[in-house]
């Protein structure tokens, strides 16, 4: 992770999609929290679950399908939204996409 202190990096330089994928890899990783950056091909997806602690999606690339209780929500290319603690959430691919997930521990 130290190759991303003090550079300037292109995220989509960074990660690629993989066929039938979900990729990821960690930017930031520390007690506090950590930042990961994700690949999803279409199609690909993460079931839902709840975290005990509010997490930032911002799309680099593509559109999501995030889901939060129940509700769905279309996040597009350089925008965010923020899944709350304990909120069952999901994200699903209709189209790849690429997004920063940054979660900050309580």
């Amino acid at each position: 992770m130290d190759e991303f202190l003090a550079k300037v990096k292109d995220p989509n330089s960074v990660i690629d999609y993989q066929d039938g994928s979900v990729v990821s890899r960690q930017i930031i990783k520390k007690e506090t929290g950590n930042v990961t950056l994700f690949a999803f091909d279409k199609g690909e997806g993460l079931s839902e679950h709840a975290a005990p602690f509010d997490a930032l999606v911002y799309i680099v690339d593509g559109e999501a399908e995030i889901i939060i209780s129940g509700e769905i929500h279309k996040v597009g290319a350089h925008q965010m939204i923020v899944m709350p603690a304990n909120k069952p959430h999901a994200l699903k691919a209709k189209v790849r996409f690429k997004m920063f997930l940054v979660m900050i521990k309580k």
